[in-house]
């Protein structure tokens, strides 16, 4: 099933970016670098990276820009590998740092100004997760 997701979204299915896409979907949460290393000990950081990138690039996965100035990463529900069809909000818990995808949530509209031109949006809505709460 990882295969044929990877395939596509025109990604060459091989062992490292299975492992890499098969910790994504296990988890419940979009998940930083360390937290991917943590799954993934037989993989080093950097090819953790090169992964992740490669998978931005064919819009597999999601880059979440959070409060602490990291960035936490989802599989996409995307079925276009040239572009996100699957865009939504997050919710970010001050307490435990975790992330939280708000699946269904509209994303707000924003007008820019004349000769200006949106590539993407980034909405995290911060508080407390009803765990820490």
């Amino acid at each position: 099933m990882l295969d044929e997701l990877l395939k596509s979204h025109n990604i060459r299915p091989t062992v490292n970016r299975l492992l890499t896409a098969r910790a994504l979907r296990s988890s419940i949460h979009p998940l930083s670098l360390s937290e991917l290393e943590d799954c993934l000990p037989t993989l080093d950081k950097s090819s953790i990276f090169r992964t992740l990138m490669h998978f931005r690039e064919h819009h597999l996965v999601h880059a979440i820009d959070g409060a602490d100035g990291g960035t936490r990463y989802e599989l996409c529900h995307s079925h276009d590998h040239e572009e996100h069809d699957d865009r939504h909000p997050h919710f970010q818990c001050v307490k435990c740092g975790k992330t939280f995808c708000l699946d269904n949530q509209p994303l707000p509209v924003v007008d820019v100004p004349a000769g200006f031109t949106a590539t993407g949006i980034n909405v995290v809505v911060k508080g407390v997760c009803e765990r820490c709460g």
